[in-house]
Order: C-alpha cells, then sequence, then structure tokens
C-alpha cells in the first residue's frame, strides 16, 4: 500500500503493511530493528500507541474516518506512550524523521492506495 499526504502533495510511504486483526495488532514492529525508508505501518482501528519493548524510535499519525490528520508524534522513543486521540480511526507508523521531513501536520489529509 501507498501512502500519501494529498495536502501537501507527498509520499509518506510505498511500502505500507495494514494491520487489522488481534494478533498483527498485538504483534505491530515488535521484533523489528527499524522501518526501513519508504515502510510504514497503518494500525486499525488505534487511537493510541505504546512503544513498550521497540528497539527504536518511530513518527506516528492519528488519522480520522474523514483521513485527516488528528495527531502527530515525533520520535516516539521505546517505552513512550502516545496520547489518546480520540477522534483517530487509525494511526501511521513511520520510520523518525517523516514527519518532519515532509512537513506533514494536523489538518493535512491523507490517502492510502
Amino acid at each position: 500500500m501507498k501512502i500519501i499526504n494529498k495536502t501537501r502533495n507527498i509520499v509518506l510511504a510505498d511500502n505500507a503493511a495494514m494491520v487489522d486483526t488481534v494478533f498483527t495488532r498485538l504483534r505491530g514492529l515488535l521484533g523489528r530493528n527499524r522501518l526501513k525508508e519508504g515502510e510504514a505501518l497503518v494500525i486499525q482501528p488505534s487511537n493510541s500507541i505504546h512503544m513498550f519493548f521497540m528497539r527504536f524510535a518511530i513518527d506516528a499519525l492519528f488519522v480520522d474516518k474523514r483521513n485527516i490528520v488528528t495527531g502527530v508524534c515525533k520520535n516516539m522513543r521505546p517505552w513512550s506512550v502516545s496520547p489518546v486521540f480520540w477522534k483517530s480511526l487509525y494511526v501511521i507508523e513511520l520510520a523518525a524523521g517523516v514527519i518532519d521531513t515532509t512537513g506533514t501536520s494536523a489538518g493535512d489529509e491523507i490517502v492510502l492506495l
């Protein structure tokens, strides 16, 4: 799957996976050493994430049912917890630094292809 920030006309990831079952949601990025450039994980449903047992930092975008970014968490480090973004339907987990590099912010529209 490809993830595009439509507002800024920029690709956030060109190799994203949807995580929407109990097992895949529990596993998430556990056991991995990093997200490669262009990789992402889309977790649905989700309005908050934790970084327990993670080995690396990530960026996270929380997105509502209209595909609008409702929350941004940059450089989430292992053992941290995000705030709860009550209106969020899903979260996009990206390599740390992608949010700053792309200028993505709350209010931007996201497209999943």
